[in-house]
């Protein structure tokens, strides 16, 4: 068995994926938009993004995700995501030893890019949801299948980035239509080695 790899995030035109979900989520450098996402609603993305919860088998989060959906989740274990998550194993990307409150968790090896890779071989399909600090490390290595970006209509002009200034050149190849609601845009991307460069003036 080889699992797929996928990342998940919320992201704004200008690529910023800090907080998108409430004000305290993450205010490291003075971020002031922290909620952007939730006055944009989209229900058909919406759906999209709920029944691709129902199929992942294994779930990644960073420390601070993983702070807020282990408040939040085991809550609404009513709600189709929540009992989804309830369901599946839950691991955590973290620098220092922390207690595992939320049930079925379980803290990543130091290593944690290479941790993720090895989950290829006890799940089908692995997400990372959200975490922007631990997937920039992911995205630097090129170790994942799937990069999903839901891009919303709005310029915040500051804050964490998909591909913040200094990260490491990538190709990327589109592997699905973009698809919308009319709101939120969904693009599919997949890791496609090393930037090359040409000459466009060439005849």
């Amino acid at each position: 068995m080889t699992g797929r790899i996928t990342i998940d995030l919320f992201t704004t035109l200008d690529g910023v994926a800090q907080a998108p979900g409430g004000p305290d989520e993450d205010t490291s450098n003075g971020f002031r938009w922290g909620g952007w996402q939730a006055p944009i609603f989209d229900e058909f993305i919406g759906e999209r993004i709920a029944a691709g919860i129902a199929g992942m088998d294994a779930l990644v989060l960073g420390r601070r995700t993983y702070d807020i959906f282990s408040v939040y989740w085991p809550q609404h274990e009513d709600n189709p995501i929540g009992a989804r998550f309830a369901e599946i194993p839950k691991y955590v990307a973290s620098r220092k030893g922390r207690e595992m409150t939320w049930e079925g968790s379980s803290l990543l090896g130091a290593d944690a890019p290479a941790a993720v890779a090895a989950l290829r071989e006890k799940h089908d399909d692995i997400h990372i949801i959200g975490s922007i600090d631990f997937v920039h490390s992911l995205l630097a290595a090129q170790a994942y299948d799937e990069l999903k970006l839901w891009v919303h209509p709005i310029v915040l002009g500051e804050g964490k980035k998909v591909f913040p200034d200094g990260a490491a050149p990538a190709n990327l190849k589109l592997i699905a239509p973009p698809v919308s609601g009319g709101a939120v845009v969904e693009l599919r991307y997949a890791p496609a080695g090393v930037p090359t460069t040409g000459d466009m003036t060439d005849d």
